[in-house]
């Protein structure tokens, strides 16, 4: 994985998960705007972009690791890459559901409050929602070590984007104007992310450079 790559996968990330909350229809907030929210085509079209956001992060973590392989904080890149990976494959499934089980109901002009409430709030998916959600909490926070400890931006660097899926779970709960601002934060630290990776030079690489510099310039000089 190069960092250039993982760059691009972060900053598309990033523009996908402010996206999606931008582009989501907030009609669902009440019941007699549920059916136009869901029938919408950005319905699905929002969730997927959050979908595809999750899967740039993750390209972009595994970047972060393998910039890290051997220095300062590479524990933690590697301990933030797994968690990331498995808070994705826990949440995937409810995007799912929301993208195209409620899409379908709106669609066909059929959506039954109790039956969009047991789609969206049975034990077993809340259960796994959530447990996706902490697990990316856990990820951010690791990512956000890791930065640190590899000594290339200031603490408050790392701690966006660990803030930004920390909020993840709770910004839920929140007004549509708070969850497209929770969006920009998100986007926000998906690119100081971005910005570590493209900064970050692995120990031993500048030494390297000074020794192929010398040597070099010895050859020329002879």
């Amino acid at each position: 994985m190069t960092s250039r790559h993982a760059i691009r996968a972060l900053t598309a990330g990033a523009v996908l998960l402010a996206l999606y909350p931008a582009v989501r229809p907030w009609g669902d907030m009440t019941v007699d705007g549920a059916g136009t929210a869901f029938a919408s085509v950005a319905w699905p079209l929002a969730h997927l972009a959050a979908v595809a956001g999750f899967a740039l992060v993750a390209v972009g973590l595994l970047g972060l690791r393998d910039a890290l392989s051997d220095g300062p904080g590479a524990g933690a890149a590697r301990g933030a890459l797994g968690t990331w990976w498995l808070g994705t494959a826990l949440v995937l499934p409810y995007y799912g559901a929301e993208a195209f089980a409620l899409h379908t109901l709106g669609t066909r002009g059929d959506v039954d409050p109790a039956l969009v409430e047991a789609i969206r709030m049975g034990a077993i998916q809340v259960t796994v929602f959530g447990a996706g959600l902490a697990a990316f909490a856990v990820a951010g926070v690791l990512a956000a070590v890791a930065v640190l400890r590899s000594g290339v931006l200031p603490r408050w660097g790392g701690a966006v984007f660990a803030a930004g899926f920390a909020l993840y779970l709770p910004q839920f709960f929140a007004a549509p104007e708070l969850r497209i601002a929770h969006g920009v934060l998100v986007a926000a630290g998906c690119v100081l992310l971005a910005a570590a990776v493209a900064a970050y030079a692995p120990p031993g690489t500048r030494s390297r450079r000074v020794t192929s510099a010398r040597a070099a310039s010895s050859s020329s000089g002879g």
